[in-house]
C-alpha cells in the first residue's frame, strides 16, 4: 500500500471532499487524523477525530506539536457562503480569507518540524475559483489563488525536506451539492457542462491526494494538479451554435 505506516492529518475531514480524502488515505494504508470543529455524523473507519478550529492559532500549534509523528498534511478545511461583494463589509470577507488562506498557513507552520523530520508532504486543496472569476464568492476565489501561490513559495523554501503541492478542484458531488446546484435535475444540468460529463466524487480528489503524498510523486513539488474533469466548456461554443465551422478559428 502506497502510504503504509504514514500518519496523515486532514483538516475539515469529517464530510464532503475531506471525508473522501480521508477514506482514500486510509485505503492506501495511512493512519488518518481528522481535524474539525465538529465530529463526523458517521464515524469514518480507520480514522481518529481531533476537535480543532484551524483558525485558532494557539490551539493548532498545541495540537500538532503534541503529535508523535506526522508524514502528510492535507489542508482541506475551507469554504464560503454566497455573498456578493457589496452585500457585506470588508471584515466579513476577511473571515473567508482567514479560513481559506491564513488557516492553511498556520497549520502548515505548526506541522513544519514534524514534516521536515519525516521528509513529508503537504497537499493544499485549492479550487478552480482561484483561477477564474468567482462572482458571489470573490473573497473565496482570491483566497484560493493566494493558497496556490503560497504552496509554490512554500515548496521552494522548505525543499528538499518537505514537498508541497496543490490540488485545484472543480465541482464535486457531496451531501451538500443541492445547496449549490439545486435538485437532481439541476445537478444533472451542471454535470453536462463538464467535459467528462459528471461532477467529481470526493474519492476522485482523494485518489489525487494519495498520489501527491506517495513516493510515486517523489519528484513533484510546487505543482498544481487540476482535478476538474476537463474544466468548463467554453461558452462561445454554445453561443455560436451551428454557425461555428469546425476547424475555422480566428486568432
Amino acid at each position: 500500500m502506497e502510504l503504509d505506516g504514514k500518519v496523515a492529518v486532514v483538516t475539515g475531514g469529517t464530510r464532503g471532499v475531506g471525508a473522501g480524502i480521508a477514506r482514500s488515505l486510509v485505503a492506501a494504508g495511512a493512519k488518518v487524523l481528522l481535524c474539525a470543529r465538529r465530529p463526523p455524523e458517521v464515524a469514518l473507519p480507520g480514522t481518529e477525530f481531533i476537535q480543532l478550529d484551524v483558525r485558532d492559532g494557539d490551539a493548532v500549534r498545541r495540537t500538532l506539536t503534541a503529535l508523535p509523528r506526522l508524514d502528510i498534511l492535507v489542508n482541506n478545511a475551507g469554504g464560503a457562503p454566497h455573498r456578493p461583494l457589496d452585500r457585506a463589509d470588508a471584515a466579513r470577507h476577511l473571515r473567508v480569507l482567514e479560513l481559506n488562506l491564513l488557516a492553511p498557513l498556520t497549520v502548515s507552520l505548526a506541522a513544519h518540524d514534524h514534516l521536515r523530520r519525516t521528509r513529508g508532504s503537504i497537499v493544499m486543496i485549492g479550487s478552480v475559483s482561484g483561477s477564474r472569476p468567482s462572482p458571489g464568492t470573490a473573497a473565496y476565489g482570491a483566497a484560493k489563488a493566494g493558497l496556490e501561490h503560497l504552496a509554490r513559495s512554500m515548496a521552494v523554501e522548505w525543499a528538499p525536506e518537505v514537498r508541497v503541492n496543490t490540488l485545484v478542484v472543480g465541482m464535486v458531488r457531496t451531501e451538500r451539492s443541492h445547496l449549490h446546484y439545486g435538485d437532481a435535475d439541476g445537478i444533472a444540468a451542471v454535470s453536462r457542462t463538464v467535459p467528462l460529463g459528471r461532477l467529481a466524487e470526493p474519492t476522485d480528489v482523494g485518489a489525487a491526494a494519495v498520489f501527491l503524498a506517495s513516493s510515486a510523486a517523489a519528484y513533484i513539488s510546487g505543482a498544481s494538479l487540476l482535478v476538474h474533469g476537463g474544466g468548463e466548456r467554453p461558452a462561445f461554443l454554445d453561443a455560436a451554435g451551428t454557425a461555428a465551422v469546425p476547424g475555422d478559428k480566428e486568432s
